[in-house]
């Protein structure tokens, strides 16, 4: 069973679903129009330039190119991280692309040489796709616990001086904040587990049974996919918190000014 194909004459015809959320977001003045169609137009430009090279990088299937790739996406990732939590650059550059790094080889390279058990683990085929669904959901998930861990600890500093002032280590007085940043970013990620096939069918799981593939292959592939990201995520951010801390507070272990200043 071969793919059906999408013209560009039936991709714009799609495209104008948009015209719902957009109409309903104009008519309650949400302010938001206006990034909507910024948002797509880029996503369209972008995704059209990614079909570009993807094909260039298929063909030459070099190790080195698909691992210079994966660096190059690290680094925009932890950029739009930094960006998305207004953390100060050099307190948060360095832990989150070694966060990144560690979490995407070590989950990544597990997967295709023990799980798919790949001849060559570099192939481009594999190694661009699995390392990019690790990569989008380490953002997603980094973002949304630095910003509460980082707001935690300014909003209820008092509670982090007084378990230090009671004979809690730093590490201990910082758990709490730990516990509310994982709490806030792996909780959406676990409900989705826990419902998926029944509420819903992942998006990667039909992609591959549009492509062609048959449906036990495709469930394989999304429970392994929700187990590696998972994982994944849970270790770059343990490993961004772990090193960014080290910069976040003075030897006394007082809580340094890690926010940009607003311009």
């Amino acid at each position: 069973m071969s793919t059906i194909d999408i013209s560009y004459l039936s991709l714009g015809i799609g495209l104008l679903l948009l015209i719902i959320p957009i109409y309903y977001l104009w008519k309650f003045k949400t302010g938001l129009v206006k990034a909507t169609i910024i948002g797509v137009v880029r996503m369209i430009i972008q995704l059209l330039l990614v079909g570009v090279y993807l094909q260039y990088l298929f063909i030459w299937d070099n190790p080195w190119i698909n691992f210079l790739w994966v660096v190059i996406m690290i680094l925009v990732a932890s950029q739009t991280a930094i960006s998305r939590t207004r953390i100060k650059t050099k307190i948060l550059l360095l832990p989150i692309c070694i966060g990144f790094l560690t979490s995407v080889v070590l989950i990544g390279l597990y997967f295709l040489g023990f799980v798919l058990q790949l001849d060559n683990i570099f192939s481009a085929r594999y190694f661009i796709p699995i390392f990019g669904i690790l990569m989008g959901n380490m953002l997603s998930s980094n973002v949304i616990a630095l910003n509460a861990y980082y707001t935690g600890l300014q909003r209820e500093h008092q509670q982090y001086y007084y378990l230090l002032g009671n004979g809690a280590t730093r590490q201990e007085a910082q758990a709490p904040f730990i516990r509310e940043a994982l709490r806030k970013a792996f909780s959406p990620l676990i409900a989705n587990i826990a419902v998926m096939g029944l509420v819903a069918l992942p998006g990667t799981m039909i992609g591959q049974i549009l492509g062609g593939s048959n449906p036990n292959v495709a469930i394989k592939y999304q429970m392994m996919i929700m187990v590696i990201t998972f994982s994944a995520s849970m270790l770059s951010l343990m490993i961004t918190i772990s090193l960014a801390s080290r910069k976040s507070f003075d030897s006394f272990g007082n809580l340094l000014h890690i926010m940009k200043e607003d311009k």
